[in-house]
């Protein structure tokens, strides 16, 4: 049996507000911990009308103060966007807060157009290069102090709270195994070079102090409904954002169409179907099958699961299916 999770971006929907978004977050993470999920993280993003996780820790920190049980994680925390004292002292709070719940997983991309990436960082290219020194850095800051060490985070030193490297290339692969950390792969958004990346970090992973052996997770589109008709018309709202993306047309989660050729043209057709190649759309017995059949395959150490909905309802509906299908696997 593997772990089952779930990935929260915090939707904010045309007709509601922020304030939405994080009571539905909540609701999500109430009712997936007590479906048995294992653990619930929240994504950085900044600038997006029709997301409101961008103050991820805080996000983090309301959810698991409404929860009991459940892990509660960045999925993840840009960490180019910050010094890593700061993340340090702001998870090791978190984890201070609720010992043994919180996740830290690190991205490397900004989360963000350049311009905006650029207000976070001020110096775009120096915060990319040093990634990996950032990672060790943080890294660091989590240990027990040294005799004499003058920086210290407060709270923070000593918590084991577990690093993930997060991704959606080749090089988080390598840098995750070369380090020894667990790895999760973004194949719900960048599915072109995740059977590669899996294999990189299996082969090339290098025992830790974190990790004795690779532990690999993959996060999938999970749109189930009562039936396939209904998931269909549902997956539409996430149809339509990869649109509006690649139209640079950013705004807040539209309600599900009829007809989703309506909405774009072929080309888009092509480039949106390409990138949730790892979506599963379905009744309980569609979605079923087709789980069963990438689990089989890829052999994952656990599955994530995410969803773009306009509805919370529907959200809440397609979770509690998605456990009635997982908890077979």
């Amino acid at each position: 049996m593997i772990s089952f999770s779930i990935l929260d971006l915090a939707p904010i929907a045309q007709g509601g507000t922020a304030s939405d978004a994080f009571r539905n977050s909540v609701e999500l993470a109430q009712e997936a911990e007590r479906l048995g999920f294992h653990r619930i993280w929240l994504a950085e993003h900044h600038g997006m009308a029709g997301i409101a996780s961008a103050a991820t820790a805080v996000v983090i920190g309301h959810v698991a103060g409404a929860t009991k049980t459940i892990r509660v994680g960045s999925g993840g925390v840009m960490l180019p966007n910050h010094a890593p004292l700061v993340i340090a002292e702001q998870f090791g709070t978190l984890n201070a807060m609720y010992p043994g719940r919180i996740d830290l997983g690190l991205g490397r991309a900004p989360g963000t157009d350049q311009l905006t990436a650029r207000a976070l960082r001020r110096d775009l290219n120096a915060s990319a290069d040093q990634f990996p020194q950032d990672v060790q850095e943080l890294q660091f800051y989590f240990q027990p102090a040294e005799p004499g060490q003058k920086i210290k985070a407060v709270p923070g030193e000593g918590q084991n709270v577990p690093i993930w490297l997060l991704g959606s290339s080749l090089y988080s692969a390598q840098l995750a195994a070369m380090f020894g950390l667990p790895f999760a792969f973004a194949s719900h958004f960048a599915p072109e070079l995740m059977e590669q990346a899996l294999a990189l970090y299996r082969e090339r992973f290098t025992p830790s102090a974190q990790l004795d052996k690779p532990y690999a997770m993959l996060t999938v589109n999970v749109i189930a409904a009562e039936s396939d008709a209904e998931a269909k018309r549902l997956f539409t709202t996430m149809q339509i954002a990869f649109v509006n993306m690649l139209r640079d047309q950013r705004g807040l989660v539209q309600p599900p169409i009829d007809n989703i050729d309506d909405y774009w043209n072929p080309q888009e057709k092509a480039w949106v179907s390409e990138k949730l190649t790892r979506s599963f759309v379905g009744s309980k017995a569609t979605v079923d099958e087709e789980l069963r059949m990438f689990i089989s395959k890829y052999e994952p150490d656990e599955l994530m699961v995410s969803g773009h909905f306009f509805d919370p309802r529907a959200r809440l509906r397609s979770l509690a299916i998605t456990a009635q299908v997982l908890a077979r696997k």
